[in-house]
């Protein structure tokens, strides 16, 4: 079983105007170093939209699927990749000088056979997969954060 992996930064602007950036799922292989693209099935993010994502790491391109299962403006956004089980998920809350953003990555069911196979023979073993993956959730955060308070995306 996975464990939970998180991070976590404060965005000096309101949590209405982070939301407009972490909700356009479009633009994920913008800020993300993992997911380079999603593709978002049907127009709008909403609960239930379904997305097909292309994920690389090195030389290593593979594809997912997932589905937004939770979608509260201006407070939290949940997907579930499909090939592993795993939920994805930004939580805004409000501080005194603009939102704190947690980022996470949890799998309560674990992981698929499949997706810890893959893990460990191929992306490196779990713990090494862990930590890159909390590099790159601190790094998609970071670029979510120059971007919002650079003010480029209102």
């Amino acid at each position: 079983m996975s464990k939970t992996l998180e991070a976590t930064v404060e965005i000096a602007a309101p949590p209405e105007r982070v939301w407009t950036v972490i909700s356009d799922l479009k633009r994920m292989g913008e800020w993300s170093p993992q997911c380079r693209k999603m593709i978002i099935r049907g127009g709008n993010v909403a609960r239930g939209t379904k997305t097909i994502n292309i994920n690389k790491k090195g030389l290593l391109v593979w594809p997912t699927t997932s589905e937004v299962i939770t979608f509260e403006p201006g407070r939290e956004l949940q997907f579930r990749i499909n090939e592993n089980r795993s939920i994805w998920s930004f939580v805004l809350e409000p501080t005194a000088t603009g939102t704190r953003i947690v980022q996470r990555r949890e799998a309560p069911g674990g992981t698929s056979k499949v997706s810890q196979t893959l893990v460990k023979y191929v992306l490196g073993g779990q713990e090494p997969f862990d930590d890159d993956m909390v590099q790159g959730m601190n790094a998609t955060l970071a670029r979510i954060k120059n971007e919002v308070e650079a003010g480029t995306s209102v």
